[in-house]
């Protein structure tokens, strides 16, 4: 713009010479003086120049800072590319890393082919299973024995069958080595009629690599494939058995090759393809009409859209009980001695399972306690089902900053994780993860280093890492679209520095792990800034969540969802003066991991051990924290306690029918105006200073604290410690109409685990509160495993939740992210 003014005037100029009459000239002619003019002029054409130059520079600067968000981290990748490969990583290269679907296997490659397992029930109605869906409503599933590496024993209980899935790998060859499965199915009850069912079996591509089927008659017998990791491969579909191995005396085969719009879509598609016009006609028995894959039929809603996905799928139907088994072999295994099937799998199986329970049995010496075998079954049960539930993803998260008008794509890239729920969860949570890999670093040390690893290297250039990944269509397909956009200034508690604390803790330190380290350290120093400066509180050494809810009409109080802690009551009008308690105690513990590491590397830690001296310090604490009139430790803002939810009055226009008038809305009200103050919220939050075992040995708080922590009437039930003390006027209330209490009184695994963690530590310690802290520890330790134990024995599953009233899980199912740091209480692990 201003080079356009520039031509424009100078031509002016020069048009004016032409004519012989300058504006010097008119403006004498009009009696105008002309210098004082022109200066002004220019002045104002210098002002103009300089406006619009400030104006680039600022809409630069904007873009500068808004492109932040995406650019990497500047230093090295802790893992190089390629080291999830086949050639760095062949033993992890393929494993159950699929957690959303009831059985599925992929390797850890960006676009791979997959294989997966559905299964349909014949009935008069087709009720496909494949994703892991709450809304199935079975009875019972999850991993019995998976070791994380080589093994997995699944039992999927639906109604009127029972499916046990197994796997096994053998190394060799460049590519990852083969693997072998083999499915299981038997009726529920001995006595029932043997239902029809129909076992589908299928590899699909993502985008890269082909497959080839190989088919006699109506049987899909093998499928040969490529693909850029994987070279050369072939998988077999083995004809089904009987349990001893015995051909089964008929089966219908059937089959189908589609194109899908990609792996999101897989169940769609075999779902539009099943027609029921198929026959099973077993000799001597009774025809039968039964529901198969029949011919590929475009997806509604999909016109024009490239399919993505090559799919080939094997549907065998037949009788229970039965047996079917799969093979996968590289075509670089070159001298293999053997299919991996029969006689020669159920051979390989019975030594990985003799391994799994005599590691197991090293690793937490539950039998050695005394543990019976019911509960040793459940703690094995739990700790696979976490291994069993980690997942590869590839691809990029939708962030948007504050200096970023749109949302935009996050840099491409690969997770290796665990995931708190394979129905309902089935994707990274950066806080769960820390809790995860405190079970994880116990079995599998290596495992864990590489999970931390993969997190670190998420992170921007100003040390952010997205609280929830959502990389890739299968993830984004299981979110709801208002949870998928990540925003650059929502942080989540640093739960990684647990395990890493733990981690630090290993024996057997040297140098790789030293390496480690060293690699880690630079990301770590700029995620631990990162905290320091963008969750800062009002007062020195105060810390404030960022990214609450600031809607104070529809909200009882409005939620914290970068906590982890959600709908935890805070401040009931959120503002730049509130102190995070739970924030504080966070960073305290962030603050001693740092100077350990730093110590460990010889790299300057002096002002880490100073920050978590500060942090530590409990005087500062009580000054910043503590609610004397209340007696606990608490937030401080904005706050009132006088706040409900009512409905809006609805006033009735002349003549206005009273059904045109919409349902009036649950809104708050608010009966007090709000001050500066502490929130009277007892629970979680006031109890991280012990929590995290800031408090001295002998400090008069760690009384009060254990008080209502044994207190029936605020935080102690038979089950474990309630979110939030009955006494609190917000327990078990709803934020909203339809957002019905979440962290306002049911009992959560996570926060009970660091609680019986405080209350061994505090009870190995010289004080005056060290016996109430052993006895506590034993009562809250026994409630804990009992309940949890019970509610697995009778419901199936471990639960996100468990009701503070009756002990019953709730929430969702299955829920063995830290629900199954239950493992660790029983092993007296902390």
């Amino acid at each position: 713009m201003a080079r356009e003014r520039r031509r424009r005037g100078a031509a002016a100029g020069r048009g004016a010479e032409k004519g012989g009459r300058g504006p010097q000239a008119a403006r004498r002619e009009r009696g105008a003086p002309a210098g004082p003019a022109r200066a002004c002029a220019l002045l104002a054409l210098l002002g103009l120049a300089l406006g619009a130059a400030g104006l680039a520079y600022g809409l630069y600067g904007r873009w500068r800072l808004g492109r932040r968000v995406v650019t990497p981290h500047p230093a090295p990748r802790v893992l190089p590319a390629g080291s999830s490969g086949p050639r760095a990583a062949p033993e992890r290269f393929w494993g159950s890393y699929r957690p959303h679907v009831y059985f599925g296997m992929r390797p850890r490659s960006p676009r791979p082919p997959v294989a997966g397992l559905m299964w349909l029930r014949q009935a008069a109605e087709a009720r496909l299973r494949h994703t892991c869906e709450q809304s199935d409503g079975l009875p019972g599933y999850g991993w019995l024995l998976h070791d994380g590496l080589r093994f997995g024993a699944q039992e999927i209980r639906d109604r009127g069958l029972t499916l046990r899935t197994e796997f096994v790998k053998r190394p060799g060859g460049e590519h990852g080595g083969d693997w072998s499965w083999r499915v299981t199915a038997r009726p529920e009850s001995a006595g029932e009629q043997s239902p029809l069912l129909s076992l589908l079996f299928y590899v699909a591509t993502d985008g890269q690599g082909t497959l080839q089927p190989h088919v006699e008659d109506t049987r899909l017998v093998s499928v040969t494939g490529t693909s850029e990791e994987l070279g050369r491969f072939n998988i077999t579909f083995h004809k089904p058995t009987t349990e001893t191995g015995e051909a089964l005396r008929y089966a219908s085969y059937n089959h189908l090759e589609a194109r899908s719009p990609g792996l999101h879509r897989l169940t769609d598609v075999v779902k539009s393809s099943l027609s029921n016009r198929f026959v099973y006609a077993a000799p001597g028995e009774a025809k039968r009409r039964y529901f198969a894959v029949d011919t590929d039929r475009a997806l509604p809603g999909e016109p024009g859209q490239a399919p993505h996905s090559h799919l080939l799928l094997h549907q065998v139907t037949l009788t229970l009980p039965c047996r079917v088994e799969v093979t996968f072999e590289s075509g670089s295994f070159a001298e293999r001695p053997g299919s991996l099937v029969g006689a020669a799998l159920s051979q390989e199986l019975a030594g990985h399972v003799a391994a799994f329970e005599q590691r197991f049995e090293e690793t937490f010496s539950l039998a050695r306690k005394g543990f019976p075998p019911q509960q040793r079954r459940f703690a094995q049960a739990a700790l696979s089902n976490m291994l069993g539930g980690m997942g590869y993803f590839h691809g990029s998260s939708v962030v948007q900053s504050a200096h970023s008008q749109h949302p935009l794509p996050y840099p491409e890239g690969p997770l290796f994780t665990a995931v708190p729920s394979r129905s309902f969860f089935p994707r990274g949570f950066l806080w769960d993860e820390g809790f995860h890999q405190l079970l994880l670093a116990r079995w599998d040390p290596a495992l864990s280093r590489e999970v931390i690893a993969h997190w670190l290297d998420l992170m921007n250039a100003e040390g952010w890492i997205p609280r929830e990944q959502i990389l890739d269509d299968e993830a984004r397909a299981k979110v709801p679209p208002e949870f998928i956009l990540q925003h650059s200034e929502a942080a989540n508690p640093p739960t990684l520095f647990l395990a890493l604390r733990q981690l630090l803790r290993e024996p057997g330190q040297g140098p790789a792990e030293l390496s480690y380290l060293r690699s880690l350290f630079p990301r770590l120093h700029t995620w631990y800034e990162w905290y320091n400066t963008t969750q800062a509180g009002p007062l020195p050494y105060t810390f404030r969540w960022r990214g609450r809810d600031q809607d104070t009409d529809l909200f009882l109080n409005p939620k914290t969802l970068t906590s982890g802690l959600d709908d935890y009551p805070r401040a009931s009008h959120p503002s730049p003066a509130e102190r995070h308690l739970d924030l504080r105690c966070w960073m305290a513990l962030a603050s001693g991991v740092m100077a350990q590491v730093a110590e460990r590397l010889g790299e300057p830690a002096a002002e880490y051990r100073r920050m978590e001296q500060v942090l530590r310090d409990n005087a500062l604490l009580e000054q910043q924290h503590w609610a004397a009139q209340l007696g606990m430790f608490a937030d401080y803002g904005n706050h009132s306690q006088a706040v409900g939810l009512e409905r809006e009055k609805v006033v009735l226009g002349p003549g206005q029918p009273r059904h045109q008038v919409p349902t009036p809305r649950l809104v708050r009200v608010v009966r007090k105006p709000p001050q500066l103050q502490f929130v009277g919220a007892l629970g979680y939050v006031s109890l991280f200073p012990f929590l995290l075992q800031l408090l001295r040995p002998d400090s008069p708080r760690l009384g009060s604290i254990l008080g209502d922590m044994r207190s029936e009437q605020k935080l102690w039930t038979p089950y474990g410690l309630r979110s939030l003390a009955r006494t609190s006027p917000l327990y078990m209330k709803h934020n909203t109409e339809h957002d019905p209490p979440y962290w306002r009184g049911p009992i959560w695994i996570n926060m009970n685990y660091l609680a019986v963690g405080a209350l061994h530590h505090y009870a190995s310690l010289e004080g005056p509160y060290q016996q109430q802290a052993a006895a506590l520890y034993q009562e809250l330790r026994a409630n804990l495993i009992a309940n949890l134990h019970r509610q697995y024995r009778e419901s199936g599953y471990l639960w996100e939740q468990y009701s503070d009233s009756t002990g019953k899980g709730q929430g969702c199912y299955p829920f063995t992210g830290w629900s199954a740091l239950v493992v660790l209480v029983m092993a007296e692990e902390y």
